[in-house]
């Protein structure tokens, strides 16, 4: 029987997962690892499995505010995208003062959302929008800066309009673009809810693994970080399903090139 390359691919990736994690096991029992320096992954699911009536609500509301910093961080960045790489004044006068901003340790604003706002979701939320900003603005403006002059040139012979040459040409071409930032912006908004959460929040996973990191129990950090990465992987692979139902005409064969 021949595998797929898909196949093929999929079993390589799922073989290598399966091998980091009993190596790691491995490797602690031999040298004898303390739990409080670095659980092996079968203490780890053990937590998992006990502790999830108790992890379940605080990754649900973690995964809430994520979800909600990022779509909002995406609409507003692709505003600002559009803007910039539709106007070279815009992009003059905007672009420097969105590096400066993305320039700045998004732990400084923290404090301050919370005195604007109070502690809890809402920080959490903004900071999670903040961060995730700055890759959508600079895919956008990438993605329409790419569209050839001459094809512009000749829609406004044919009669197009500005508007009319962004619309059908220019947001298509960005598509790809746009997408490969969504993957990148997705692992950023964990990285601000999380922030938030350790200093303003009394709610989600970054408030039980720093409560835990308190307490000495490193097992439980790790649930927490392995419940992050579960629900960032998720968030991943919606992000590449939606990318390959839209943008499939700018995707390589990998299949042909795999074969």
């Amino acid at each position: 029987m021949t595998l797929s390359p898909r196949t093929r691919q999929r079993l390589l990736s799922a073989g290598a997962l399966v091998g980091f994690f009993l190596l790691w096991e491995l490797a602690c029992l031999a040298f004898g690892v303390s739990d409080l320096i670095l659980p092996r992954p079968s203490q780890i699911a053990n937590v998992l499995i006990d502790k999830m009536s108790l992890l379940w609500p605080h990754a649900v509301q973690t995964l809430y505010t994520t979800f909600a910093g990022f779509v909002l961080g995406v609409l507003a960045g692709i505003v600002i995208g559009v803007g910039i790489g539709s106007s070279r004044l815009a992009y003059d006068v905007t672009y420097p003062l969105l590096v400066g901003f993305s320039s700045i340790p998004k732990v400084a604003v923290v404090p301050l959302f919370v005195v604007w706002f109070g502690a809890g979701t809402v920080p959490a939320i903004l900071t999670s929008m903040v961060i995730s900003i700055f890759p959508v603005v600079v895919n956008v403006a990438t993605g329409l800066a790419s569209t050839e002059p001459e094809l512009e040139d000749v829609l406004r012979v044919l009669g197009a309009r500005k508007r009319d040459i962004l619309w059908n040409v220019g947001l298509p071409r960005t598509l790809p673009y746009l997408f490969a930032s969504l993957k990148i912006a997705i692992t950023l908004s964990f990285v601000g809810t999380v922030l938030a959460e350790t200093v303003a929040s009394n709610k989600g996973i970054g408030t039980v693994m720093m409560i835990a990191s308190g307490n000495f129990d490193v097992p439980m950090v790790f649930a927490g970080l392995f419940l992050l990465a579960a629900m960032g992987v998720a968030l991943y692979a919606v992000s590449s399903l939606v990318e390959q139902r839209m943008t499939g005409w700018a995707q390589r064969k990998t299949d042909m090139a795999m074969a």
